[in-house]
């Protein structure tokens, strides 16, 4: 999971402690850390059961339609698994999607004319 924030979507690492590693990208930081260090800080009981489907989601705006497959191309090429290539989707926007190497559905969309990202 760290090699795919930082190698394939580029995101910064800002502090790698091993079984927690935070990430940096254009105003956003989130963190990937494993179930141990959850039931660890937390005691909540659902970090005992094997995480399955999807457990979250990142949207990344281009600017053009065809931005999308220039982002697309480049993620996949970089190791992010092909979920669906790009097309215009039944809300108007040109989207693709790809996952991470847990399975969580990412997101590639282009902007509406004058919107901005």
């Amino acid at each position: 999971m760290k090699r795919f924030y930082r190698d394939v979507l580029g995101f910064v690492i800002k502090e790698d402690l091993g079984n927690h590693v935070e990430f940096e990208n254009q105003g956003l930081r989130f963190a990937v850390t494993t179930s141990k260090v959850m039931l660890d800080g937390t005691g909540h009981p659902s970090y005992r059961v094997k995480a399955t489907g999807q457990r979250f989601e990142l949207a990344f705006p281009v600017e053009s339609p065809e931005q999308v497959d220039i982002k697309y191309r480049e993620l996949v090429n970089k190791g992010a698994s092909q979920v669906r290539a790009p097309e215009l989707m039944p809300w108007g926007r040109r989207t693709a999607f790809v996952s991470d190497p847990d399975g969580n559905i990412h997101e590639i969309y282009s902007l509406r004319p004058g919107e901005k990202i």
